[in-house]
């Protein structure tokens, strides 16, 4: 099954069309089914007076409130429609996380048919009614949230209309940039194998190793920040790979893919060849006279194995040689 691979522009645009335009651009150079924005109205989403999260102060300042930071990275209805119709010109989804009510209305009447619900509305009920009542199809993030409250949204979002079958949740944690130790990426098999989903992982780790490692564990969705320049001004810059970096980590699940093959254990196409070079026969060491019996000091195994296989050598050991046999000959009975 192939990975979905989303290219988290998120706010990095810092409010620029232009820039927006250039982040699809590349996203879709690194190989990414789709990129995924987000849509918000601060008036909506934050107080005036609500304090950045440390990150955010870390690489934005402390002068300017969250508000202020969200007000200026907004994108408007006209900024929305014209970025789904270049994403449509280029053949790469559009995808946006709504982060209030009117937001998802906007997102719904623009046609878009799959959301992306961020951890932090995962407590948010009304919410999850409106998104569930929609029957798109959903990916949630589940940072922060208790494996109770992953349930709780789960059922909110199938209890007003969505199919289980178009929901894929994904594993998280939202610090900015999240240390090994804090991955828990067995939680993400544990919440596919609890709720019966598909489930994916959204990383913010510094690397490209763990959304590797979510893919072999069976994840369906990666999600990863991406950005233009990790040293342009901006909240999430920082944490976001660059076009070689992502593009390096799309490759590295392509060809995770490919290894994981399927269920059955069975020799590949490529090595059928290699069994009889490198597995070994029942053969003799040293001559021996017809009529003689096969014992653990005149006959023994060597490559190749084209001839009886040495899984035989209980039905050889003790019988006699029907005919002579010379020194290396293969042993037939």
């Amino acid at each position: 099954m192939k990975t979905f691979i989303i290219a988290e522009a998120g706010v990095n645009h810092n409010g620029s069309v232009t820039i927006a335009k250039k982040l699809i651009d590349a996203a879709i150079k690194t190989g990414a089914d789709a990129i995924k924005f987000q849509s918000f109205i601060a008036d909506k989403i934050v107080r005036r007076d609500a304090p950045k999260a440390e990150y955010q102060k870390r690489w934005t300042g402390q002068e300017e409130s969250q508000y202020g930071m969200l007000k200026r990275l907004e994108l408007s209805r006209d900024a929305h429609k014209t970025l789904i119709e270049y994403c449509k010109s280029k053949k790469i989804e559009f995808l946006s996380s709504p982060f209030d009510l009117d937001s998802i209305e906007l997102l719904h009447k623009l046609g878009i048919r799959r959301f992306k619900i961020p951890s932090g509305e995962i407590t948010n009920l009304p919410y999850l009614r409106r998104i569930g009542s929609l029957h798109a199809q959903v990916i949630l993030s589940t940072g922060m949230a208790y494996i109770g409250e992953v349930e709780q949204a789960l059922n909110a979002l199938v209890s007003s209309g969505t199919e289980k079958d178009d929901i894929i949740i994904l594993h998280c944690n939202t610090e900015y940039p999240t240390r090994m130790e804090d991955v828990n990426l067995r939680a993400m098999v544990t919440m596919r194998d609890v709720f019966k989903v598909k489930v994916g992982y959204s990383d913010h780790t510094t690397g490209i190793e763990i959304p590797i490692a979510a893919v072999a564990l069976g994840a369906s969705a990666i999600e990863k920040h991406f950005t233009l320049d990790k040293k342009m001004e901006g909240p999430d810059h920082k944490a976001s790979l660059d076009p070689v970096e992502f593009q390096n980590m799309v490759r590295a699940i392509r060809n995770i893919e490919k290894a994981l093959g399927s269920s059955a254990k069975k020799p590949s196409r490529s090595e059928i060849k290699n069994r009889k070079i490198v597995r070994k026969s029942i053969v003799a060491l040293r001559n021996i006279r017809k009529g003689e019996r096969f014992t653990e000091k005149n006959v023994g195994t060597k490559r190749p194995g084209n001839g009886t296989s040495p899984m035989e050598w209980d039905k050889v050991i003790g019988k006699k040689a029907k005919r002579d046999f010379q020194n290396d000959e293969l042993i037939e009975i």
